[in-house]
């Protein structure tokens, strides 16, 4: 069974950093694009960021420049580096995968339980 396993969200002042990391478990299948979405509270859930199996990141225009998303393969493991953190950015940020079983060509699109960031002072 391939599960997600988030962990590094907190409570953080504005100005602050943190790290979310993401590892997915289980074995016999490829990681394609990883991703980090969060949903606000009120808020629809949004994509944060995303990377590709090759280290291509792209981000939302709202965490550009504060964000970093990078990726271990050998560990199929994501970390969100989260600087100069804003109230806005509070959500709950969820880890999204996709996987391909080997010798399989569909992808089976997982999903973390979500993790909460707070910036407050």
């Amino acid at each position: 069974q391939v599960q997600l396993v988030e962990s590094g969200g907190g409570l953080v002042q504005p100005g602050g950093s943190l790290r979310l990391s993401c590892a997915v478990s289980g074995s016999g299948f490829v990681i394609n694009v990883m991703a980090w979405y969060r949903q606000g509270p009120g808020k629809q859930r949004e994509l944060v960021a995303a990377i590709t199996i090759g280290g291509s990141a792209n981000y939302a225009d709202s965490v550009k420049g504060r964000f970093t998303l990078s990726r271990d393969n050998a560990k199929n493991t994501v970390y969100l580096q989260m600087n100069s953190l804003k109230p806005e950015d509070t959500a709950v940020y969820f880890c999204n995968a996709g996987a391909v079983p080997f010798g399989s060509p569909y992808e089976s699109d997982l999903w973390g339980q979500g993790t909460q960031v707070t910036v407050s002072s």
